[in-house]
């Protein structure tokens, strides 16, 4: 078994996703919820308090709603997979995806985005497995709030180990841009820091993890 690992927001893409699918969603669903933007200032004050977990539920829960029929998020996750992939996707890692596939590695999406939306741009890079921020699921309805642990950090690095269970891949490849992910890069035979963050960088350098550069 050979697997490769990628995380998502400013390594597949050039910038983050969470807060453009907010605000595709609101224009596209609700856009009335535009007008409660100002009132983001609120949870971005707390955040020291919220954490990233409490962050997204209460931002979710702003621009979103605290349920949403699961139907009308999925075509509009669709709909956010095509437009913003085409826009942010970095052509380097779509080649190097392509590459990993050809060599016979199992591709696998590891993110701290939210799942709903993560799967979409997954299937437009066709990365069949996906690792990922998981929101509670209420009677065929999303909720804004978040079912265990934020994906990000340790957390990823833990939900990986989870998903592998008893296997030993023979190789593990990890992409990543930021410090973060280092519990992830740690884990791989061929730890690589994509267009790496300033601490990134530096860890990758003392510890010899290969860095890249993707337009």
């Amino acid at each position: 078994m050979k697997l490769a690992v990628y995380d998502m927001d400013r390594t597949i893409t050039r910038r983050p996703s969470w807060l453009p699918w907010l605000l595709f969603w609101a224009r596209r669903e609700a856009p009335w919820r535009l007008m409660l933007l100002p009132l983001a200032l609120g949870p971005l004050a707390l955040y020291p308090l919220l954490g990233r977990k409490g962050l997204k539920e209460a931002m979710q829960r702003l621009l979103m709603g605290a349920r949403v029929p699961r139907g009308r998020v999925e075509a509009a996750a669709e709909a956010f997979a095509a437009a913003f992939g085409a826009a942010a996707e970095r052509a380097d890692a779509l080649a190097r995806i392509a590459a990993d596939r050809a060599e016979g590695f199992e591709l696998v999406l590891a993110t701290a985005s939210c799942r709903y939306y993560a799967e979409a741009l997954a299937r437009r890079w066709g990365i069949p497995h996906v690792i990922a921020t998981e929101n509670v699921i209420d009677g065929g309805h999303l909720s804004h709030r978040i079912a265990g642990e934020n994906c990000y950090g340790e957390a990823k690095a833990r939900r990986l180990r989870a998903w592998l269970g008893d296997r030993r891949p023979d190789a593990l490849r990890a992409y990543s841009d930021h410090v973060s992910d280092a519990p992830l890069l740690a884990m791989a035979t061929e730890p690589v820091a994509v267009s790496p963050s300033p601490a990134l960088a530096r860890l990758a350098a003392a510890r010899g993890w290969r860095c890249v550069s993707w337009s």
